[in-house]
């Protein structure tokens, strides 16, 4: 379970009652868009449901009943948290766009390379001031992963910026195949993929060139190790000015 410092409320108005529950705030979002892996215990801060959580209140049990069907608090909190809204303070929305703020600057620098001056990488300080004067903000809603695109969609005007990427094959042994395809198929664009007839599965990926250690990272944990890749080919998103 995270903190109790760290964590915000999730609220479920619904039946005339209000329901709120502590959550991390980037796994319950994650939650709500259907793309969280891990555990419930890895996103609450207590195992109980509240009527207001700032004061400890705790609703009535036959409400609990009457909306949720049960009293059990581990199985009406995923309920709350799809169904309610996060609730962040000022303060919390800005700690999180500061850090998908770093995280993103982070991958960009780690993948973009500068076309007109031999390929050399672009410096975070001039990632961030390229963004800035192209007045790209960051959603502090939404993973940084996702944002990439938008953030390169507005930082062509303003700099020359090659995003370099790499297409890498991956076979998942059939023990593995069920979850493991589940985990590997959003790091990045999946190009194709298949079912071998033993239950193995292979697919192919294309995503930035800086991040294959951590893709390969990936393939050794969801598999214990018995995963196989293959850089296919290793190519160029060219936009220059």
């Amino acid at each position: 379970m995270i903190s109790l410092d760290e964590a915000v409320t999730a609220r479920l108005e619904t039946h005339g009652e209000r329901f709120e529950v502590l959550v991390d705030p980037d796994a319950a979002l994650a939650m709500k868009r259907g793309e969280f892996e891990g555990e419930l215990e890895d996103v609450i801060a207590a195992r109980d449901v509240f009527e207001n959580a700032s004061r400890g209140d705790r609703p009535a049990e036959e409400d609990l009943e009457e909306v949720f069907g049960t009293t059990e608090p581990m199985d009406i909190i995923p309920e709350v948290i799809e169904r309610g809204e996060i609730q962040i303070t000022a303060q919390q929305r800005e700690e999180m766009q500061e850090r998908k703020h770093r995280k993103l600057v982070n991958t960009i620098t780690r993948n973009a390379v500068n076309p007109q001056m031999d390929n050399a990488p672009h410096p975070p300080e001039r990632i961030e001031s390229a963004l800035e004067e192209a007045g790209f903000t960051v959603d502090p809603m939404e993973p940084a992963e996702s944002q990439v695109d938008d953030a390169l969609d507005a930082l062509r005007p303003v700099i020359p910026i090659r995003f370099e990427e790499v297409t890498v094959a991956v076979n998942l042994p059939p023990d593995y195949a069920g979850s493991g395809q589940a985990k590997i198929r959003e790091f990045g664009d999946l190009d194709r993929e298949e079912w071998q007839g033993d239950g193995s599965w292979v697919g192919v990926l294309t995503f930035p060139a800086g991040m294959q250690n951590d893709f390969f990272d990936l393939v050794n944990e969801v598999s214990e190790g018995e995963g196989e890749t293959t850089i296919i080919k290793e190519k160029d998103e060219l936009d220059t000015r």
